[in-house]
């Protein structure tokens, strides 16, 4: 069957087969990409104000003190008003806890933002543990950690109003500005609106709810008064501070660097720094805010050498004076992620001084000895190299958190580079002493880099890249030696061949050699555009590892099918050989697991499918060994009550999600006074004509162009989307080879169906898809189930499963996410579906049964809708 069923599919679902790699990982690409460009703007920045960097060196030394330490001062009231704000933002929801904490889990989590992926917002899920030892949930820190970035956000846009009318007042404003402030007020009341739809629950919060299902909580505490208002109204007072000292750090920087200092400009600055900052995907905006602030600034009326100096201060006194902070903190004690924190910030740190050393001059007297001992040739080179590694130590360090080993194996040939590369090319031994001691932290913490990746990756991809890059060095040498002198008016030399590739590969050109004629240009462009991709491959070798093939291969789904035609016994087991599912599977084991990726999160549907629970076991073990190696976090989706002694054995935890509905049809009558109601609907429909047809396998074309037709207008009048993982959807090969059974009126016109699917669990059967049109008479559901039921009898099939109905029989509560989750189900008016699918389903006399979300961390449970509400798209 499942050989077979997954050929199905395919033919079906063509686009499935490309879309789980681009939509399970398009983030991830996006934000690597996105990394790339930023630090590539810094970089080309750096390049184009090469002249004016030694000007900026001494402007930066003349600096007055003074005010360098007035903003020294700021940035730590800056600190202790990011402890203040966290510090409100717990006791919004009546949270105790204490003000040097907070700070301390700011200064963290700031450090820790740089090197994470939407660093602002993914650092809000760390370090919960000092506040947990004293009392305070996980579910209490994410939710006051997510007020304190919602919030955040909010206040960038809010506070440029008032420092933009101001600064009109001030008379400082041109036409541009008006545009600038018309648009921040356009933004704000479009926040307004979008927050009052919110809290009218309309289409826009059903459409936010399916994107962001966890904020439906956050929404009902501030509609019953759980949030405290006064203590969110203080909140936002704070984060309007902060906002205000970052404008007060660019104004110091003015009035430290001794320039004609203005508010207008301070606030614009910042206002951009900040929007490049929460929309960076690594590095929290390194490099793109340095791009963009000086330009701005000098749209104001400074130079460049002014615009450069105060953007570099400012960047002191708001990036690298909490980074410094935070380090501090963590040597507070030492731990596993600080043996990855401190590596990772020191490639970072190591990235900007090649970078910085590159571009800045050299002394000259070291040059001019180094000349006695090397080539000029070999100088010029190491300047490139030095160059190189400096940019891909930066995307280095946002990858060295994830522990990949292949990313420690990089970084530590990188700075070997950076060593060797900074004594050839100017006798730097500041520099290549940091190099040194990096190598040395590298080498000390290396057992804490044990992530693999996999086989095909190292033996493909690594070749290829390193392939490319020497195939487009080896053609720009011979390229450039070969030239006729024409071209550039140049009889190049090997070693001039060589020193002029390295220049167009790195993108950064050469000003000895103009090219004559179009020949020379497209020769020097082909190198450039050879440089990037192949550059750009090689990082993409290293993100990697964190991409996952989305479709099982074919001795996985063969092993899969054997052993599900052998051990299953639940009626979820059809859908884990689905088109959509991966599949685990070990040599040597009799057991398989079906999962979707979602981010960080391997979700398992229900089970492993196993011989025996031993092999369950087994199988479980050597799945947490594959996510811990893969940085993935697993979830069992829909577990048994039964199974639970086997996770709690793995020490795992778990959740109720609801029951499972299952019919005894030995027991099940329509007699008795509490099913009149149903018998008199029954009997309504047909005295009006209807009937149920039962269609065979194959079923015919023409049925099953009339199922597409119920089907889609089911789909339009309920506003639903076809759904997957833990069902099916419409898929015309699958439903050709399934019993179907369907109601027609007397014109034969369908106006209900549904599908039969195996059923693994002994003496089962069961149904996916039950879909019916717009003018069907009610009670039809309960006429066609009713068909069903009698089709099973005929079939000696005494069970019926009627399916899961999320959140019901959750009576007895001790948690809080199970309280959370009790109110949701009786109070918020959009669960009230899952109300109705209870009352429906009981109708039927079913006896339930309890299932199970199965979770390592409290935290998961924060991201729990999110992961389902991705595996269960089908694109």
């Amino acid at each position: 069957m499942g050989s077979s069923r997954v050929s199905v599919f395919i033919q079906d679902f063509s686009l499935e087969k490309k879309m789980p790699f681009l939509r399970e990982n398009s983030k991830l690409i996006a934000q690597f990409i996105l990394t790339a460009l930023f630090i590539g703007m810094g970089i080309w920045f750096l390049k184009h104000e090469k002249a004016e960097l030694a000007e900026v060196k001494t402007t930066l030394a003349q600096a007055q003190w003074t005010w360098v330490m007035l903003g020294i001062g700021v940035t730590a009231f800056y600190l202790l008003l990011q402890g203040l704000m966290y510090l409100s933002a717990f006791h919004s929801i009546r949270c105790k806890v204490n003000l040097m904490d907070m700070v301390i889990l700011f200064l963290k989590r700031n450090l820790i933002s740089i090197f994470l992926p939407a660093g602002g917002v993914s650092s809000l899920a760390f370090f919960t543990g000092p506040l947990e030892k004293k009392g305070v949930s996980r579910t209490q820190i994410h939710y006051a950690s997510s007020l304190y970035g919602f919030i955040g956000i909010l206040t960038v846009i809010v506070v440029a109003i008032p420092a933009l009318i101001y600064a009109f007042y001030k008379g400082n404003s041109r036409s541009s500005d008006w545009i600038a402030l018309v648009a921040v007020l356009f933004i704000a009341v479009l926040l307004f609106y979008l927050f009052r739809l919110l809290m009218q629950k309309g289409r826009f919060y059903q459409w936010v709810l399916g994107h962001f299902p966890s904020f439906e909580m956050l929404i009902e505490d501030i509609l019953h008064n759980k949030v405290l208002a006064g203590r969110f109204l203080i909140t936002v007072i704070l984060s309007l501070v902060i906002e205000i000292t970052g404008i007060a750090h660019v104004y110091i920087a003015m009035k430290a660097l001794q320039v004609s200092p203005s508010l207008f400009a301070a606030v614009m600055g910042y206002i951009i720094s900040v929007i490049f900052m929460l929309v960076s995907p690594f590095l929290r905006g390194l490099g793109a805010i340095e791009v963009s602030m000086s330009i701005i600034l000098v749209r104001f009326g400074f130079s460049n050498v002014e615009a450069i100096s105060i953007t570099m201060l400012y960047r002191f006194f708001e990036f690298w004076l909490p980074l410094l902070s935070g380090v501090i903190s963590f040597l507070t004690g030492i731990n596993k992620l600080l043996m990855r924190i401190i590596p990772a910030t020191m490639i970072l740190f190591l990235g900007v001084i090649n970078i910085i050393s590159v571009l800045t001059p050299t002394i000259a007297g070291r040059v001019e000895r180094l000349q006695e001992y090397v080539m000029l040739d070999v100088i010029h080179a190491s300047n490139y190299f030095v160059l190189a590694a400096g940019f891909f130590l930066l995307v280095t360090a946002a990858f060295m958190l994830k522990g990949l080993r292949t990313t420690w194996w990089l970084a530590l040939i990188l700075s070997v580079i950076s060593f060797i590369g900074h004594i050839t090319k100017a006798i730097d031994f500041e520099e290549a002493g940091v190099a040194l001691l990096i190598i040395v932290i590298l080498l000390f913490t290396r057992r804490e880099y044990y992530v693999k990746s996999r086989p095909r990756l190292r033996t493909v991809g690594w070749r290829m890249a390193l392939f490319s890059i020497a195939a487009i060095l080896v053609y720009g040498v011979i390229g450039f030696y070969l030239l006729d002198k024409k071209h550039f008016n140049v009889d190049f030399n090997l070693a001039q061949s060589i020193q002029n590739t390295l220049a167009h590969y790195f993108l950064i050109g050469s000003n000895a050699y103009f090219p004559r004629d179009a020949f020379a240009r497209d020769f020097m462009y082909s190198i450039n555009i050879g440089g990037f991709l192949s550059m750009a491959f090689l990082l993409y070798t290293l993100v990697r590892p964190y991409v996952f093939k989305g479709n099982a291969s074919e001795k996985e789904r063969e092993a899969a099918a054997s052993i599900l035609a052998r051990y299953g016994k639940s009626s979820l087991d059809y859908f884990k050989t689905s088109f959509d599912k991966m599949i685990f599977y070990e040599d040597g084991t009799d057991a398989f697991i079906s999962y979707r990726i979602a981010g960080n999160y391997a979700v398992v549907l229900e089970n492993p499918v196993a011989g025996n629970e031993e092999e369950m076991k087994k199988c479980i073990s050597l799945f947490d060994l594959f996510c811990y190696e893969n940085s993935l976090k697993s979830i069992y989706y829909r577990v048994p009550e039964e199974s639970l002694p086997v996770y709690r054995e793995k020490r795992k935890k778990s959740m109720f999600l609801g029951q499972e509905a299952v019919v005894d049809l030995e027991v099940f009558s329509l007699e008795g006074g509490h099913h009149k109601s149903l018998r008199n609907a029954i009997n309504r429909i047909k005295d009006r004509g209807y009937k149920a047809s039962v269609h065979q396998p194959p079923v015919k074309d023409g049925i099953l162009q009339k199922l597409k037709s119920v089907s889609d207008e089911w789909l339009s009048y309920t506003e639903r989307q076809e759904i997957i993982f833990s069902q099916g959807m419409f898929a015309w090969n699958e439903l050709k080879n399934q019993t179907i059974i369907t109601v027609e009126n007397a014109e034969e016109k369908v106006i209900a169906f549904l599908n039969v699917i195996p059923d693994y669990a002994p003496s089962e059967g069961t149904y996916d898809l039950i879909r019916k049109t717009a003018d069907a008479p009610n009670g039809i559901m309960d006429f066609i189930l009713l068909e069903l039921f009698g089709y099973f009898k005929t079939k000696q099939i005494r069970f019926v499963n009627l399916g899961f109905a999320p959140m019901s029989g959750l009576n007895d509560t001790h948690t809080f996410a199970e309280k959370s989750m009790k109110f949701a189900y009786e109070k918020i008016r959009s669960f009230s579906q899952y109300k109705g699918m209870r009352e429906f389903k009981d109708k039927f006399d079913p006896q339930w049964f309890n299932k199970y979300l199965i979770y390592d961390y409290d935290y998961d449970l924060i991201q729990v809708p999110t992961a389902l509400s991705r595996v269960i798209k089908p694109a």
